[in-house]
């Protein structure tokens, strides 16, 4: 799977903490090969049009929608603030 980042979400990649980030990448890999597969937690959006979040740890989440046969990344962060 193709995956597309917007400024947006690279800008809150760097406001993670450290662990979190290391954790990013190896869910990333994980989505890349099957966006599917189950350690990645992933759930669509109630009341958002084709909008899905998956987990990096219990506490953060990076929500992201198909674009083209892409996946776009463009929201990642704390689960109590990410759904406001």
């Amino acid at each position: 799977m193709v995956i597309n980042k917007t400024d947006d979400f690279i800008a809150s990649v760097e406001k993670l903490p450290s662990d979190a980030k290391r954790l990013l990448k190896r869910q990333e890999e994980i989505f890349e090969h099957n966006w599917l597969d189950t350690r990645l937690h992933l759930k669509k959006l109630k009341n958002e049009d084709g909008v899905y979040s998956f987990r990096i740890t219990r506490r953060y989440r990076v929500l992201f929608y198909f674009s083209k046969g892409e996946a776009v990344f463009f929201e990642v962060g704390h689960r109590k603030e990410i759904y406001r």
